[in-house]
């Protein structure tokens, strides 16, 4: 039998959770709750980490936590903090037992784990300092805290624009230390000349705000709350992977019309969980991370990975921004899952630290995961699809003023990337093989990447199952009906990048046999194919020399502009009439053919074929179509509403 309860700020945990007699906490809810039960969650702040302890049983029966209509809820991982005494200036601390973090202290964890980069001599901590909703920056001594000196984290990725952070002249510098014993967590705060005492000062005590104990609680919605400031861990593909908000390897999940932010590390997971390893590499030191993901991979198939079990989870409809690892997160766990209608952005901007699995989107193992139609900017990096993204589709997505937009790497295809705006300066970070780049508006570089020392998984089609594992040659990609625009200061715009490629199937075994007798040393000596036709390139951007019926004018500037007013998004371009004039046609499974490491084809999760006959904004193609991701331009002056 179905049941509803309701919680209330003005309620009492002893009740019975009737809308008359509400519960004081979710958690408290959370704890009764059982298949097809709706709890109701009334206006107000809840400073709790609400645990599932029940699953739904099927996609009809499933358990929903949602915000009461037209009530703002929120739900924090921090408390507020008052008593603070003042140290000398602008210089403020505060005192509290170990006791009132209970077994989960933010200022003694270090921050760290599994591809983490931080200075040496640098200690970060997951917790966090908030003066009226700002965070800031953790310093790494008392004196910085008197004497505030920006601090910001280390990379050498060639997408990444600086490894430090640029201040205009007015900002204010907000910084924070801790110090700790058996007994007791001292914090040290430059407030700038506030009073803590007077302002809204909150310091992260939770974890997460909504994430189960534990794993398989299937079958959850969480519909619009808001959910803020939790003490995250730094979350890797080889660790446990708990977010601000997440599923915790369990199946069926919908997370809608949220808002989601100031998570130290991860907003959403749909990630791994402890048992298949836990920063083994850091921690031991006795294989490469390499080796220990790549046994994470077939623990998890131990434990039940499939796609009966695991992932299908729906993410749509969600504001997330100001986090510092990734906004979505997620290692196995999120498969089969769709992503959309999500804006996300401001993640891992204030590179406090650094690591090799930050961006607004970070996934490995998306099999067969659609993401489409979210809006993705001001990013370290936008979307970061990492081994086995087999199946994956990343469509009609808008991009913008990120230090890279799109990266796929280890991965082996297919992987369709179709009907996107690319509008920063760094389109794509390509260190994979067997992807399709159809219908793109490509507005700067493209860096290719072999990566011929990690041999890689892949899978029988639309399935968890592993099929073999390769290293990626580079190529074996499709690049067609694409519009590029090219950058100044920036080689690498447009296709010219794969000249050295065999142009066609048949070219590439020709060349092989040529080579006599061999086996693996002959597939490392030999460039894949690389498949491209109609595509225009403007601005310096440059195309394959072995691609058919392309057009460029390098000189003419199209003069991209991307525009935001409010609440929605311009896209204004220009168009010369030749780009009109592009023997483009619509492409299909059909027409992409079959990726050769893989040999599989572009079909959708249910191997359904697949045909790009809608563009951006969801307007038929006809017979004879534009190039690009949007139908209708007109030679000229172009202002496209893109977003909202």
């Amino acid at each position: 039998m179905k049941k509803e309860f309701h919680v209330a700020i003005t309620g009492s945990d002893l009740a019975d959770g009737s809308k008359e007699h509400p519960f004081r906490t979710i958690s408290k809810a959370a704890q009764i709750a059982e298949t097809g039960d709706k709890i109701i969650v009334h206006e107000g702040e809840y400073r709790e980490w609400v645990k599932p302890a029940h699953s739904g049983y099927s996609n009809i029966s499933r358990i929903t936590y949602e915000a009461a209509d037209g009530e703002k809820v929120v739900i924090k991982g921090s408390e507020r903090i008052q008593g603070w005494e003042q140290v000398e200036g602008t210089v403020w601390q505060v005192t509290l037992p170990n006791s009132f973090f209970g077994d989960y202290n933010p200022y003694q964890e270090v921050l760290g784990g599994d591809w983490f980069v931080g200075k040496p001599g640098v200690v970060l901590h997951p917790g966090d300092v908030y003066l009226n909703g700002v965070s800031f920056y953790e310093a790494n001594s008392l004196d910085e805290v008197k004497n505030p000196v920006m601090r910001t984290g280390v990379t050498n990725l060639p997408w990444f624009k600086s490894d430090e952070l640029i201040l205009h002249p007015e900002q204010t510098i907000y910084q924070w230390f801790c110090e700790t014993d058996d007994d007791n967590t001292t914090i040290y705060a430059n407030f700038q000349g506030a009073d803590p005492n007077q302002e809204l000062v909150e310091i992260n005590v939770r974890k997460c705000c909504f994430y189960p104990a534990k794993s398989g609680m299937n079958y959850i919605t969480v519909r619009g709350f808001e959910m803020a400031q939790a003490a995250c861990p730094w979350t890797p593909p080889t660790a446990d992977q708990p977010g601000l908000l997440g599923a915790h390897w369990s199946k069926g999940w919908i997370i809608e019309n949220n808002i989601i932010h100031d998570a130290k590390c991860s907003g959403i997971s749909i990630g791994k969980e402890a048992s298949t390893g836990h920063n083994l590499n850091s921690r031991r030191h006795q294989k490469p991370g390499y080796q220990y993901q790549m046994e994470a991979v077939f623990r998890g198939l131990q434990i039940g990975w499939s796609k009966e079990k695991i992932g299908s989870h729906v993410i749509r409809n969600n504001v997330i921004y100001d986090c510092g690892q990734n906004g979505i997160v997620g290692h196995m766990g999120g498969v089969f899952s769709e992503i959309y209608n999500n804006h996300i952005y401001n993640i891992a901007v204030k590179h406090e630290f650094f690591g090799y699995e930050i961006a607004g989107i970070k996934m490995h193992a998306a099999i067969d995961v659609k993401i489409h139609h979210n809006r993705i900017n001001n990013c370290t990096l936008g979307t970061w699809l990492d081994w086995q993204a087999q199946g994956v589709r990343v469509t009609n997505n808008l991009y913008y003023n990120n230090d890279c937009d799109l990266m796929v790497e280890v991965t082996h295809g297919p992987h369709l990337v179709d009907n996107n705006i690319f509008a920063s300066d760094f389109n794509f970070e390509n260190a994979a093989q067997g992807g399709a780049y159809v219908n793109n508006l490509c507005c700067g570089k493209m860096h290719m990447i072999k990566v011929l020392d990690r041999s890689t998984p892949y899978h029988f089609p639309h399935t968890t199952q592993v099929a073999g594992t390769a290293v990626v040659y580079g190529g074996d990609d499709r690049f067609f009906n694409n519009l590029f625009v090219g950058v100044e200061g920036y080689p690498g715009c447009g296709t010219a990048l794969y000249n050295p490629n065999t142009s066609s199937y048949e070219h590439f075994i020709e060349t092989l046999l040529s080579h006599g007798p061999g086996d693996v040393e002959l597939f490392k000596k030999i460039e894949q194919p690389a498949y491209i036709h109609t595509n225009a390139y403007f601005h310096g951007a440059e195309a394959c020399d072995h691609e058919t019926g392309g057009f460029t004018d390098k000189a003419f500037d199209p003069g991209v502009k991307i525009i935001e007013e409010g609440a929605q998004v311009y896209l204004e371009i220009d168009i010369p009439q030749g780009m009109l004039d592009v023997p483009a046609k619509i492409e299909s499974t059909e027409t992409l053919g079959t990726v050769r490491i893989v040999d599989a084809i572009f079909d959708d999760p249910n191997a359904n074929p697949i045909t790009l006959d809608q563009d951006y904004l969801g307007a038929h193609r006809p017979e004879k179509p534009l190039v690009g991701p949007i139908q209708g331009l007109k030679s000229g002056h172009n202002r496209v509403k893109v977003w909202g």
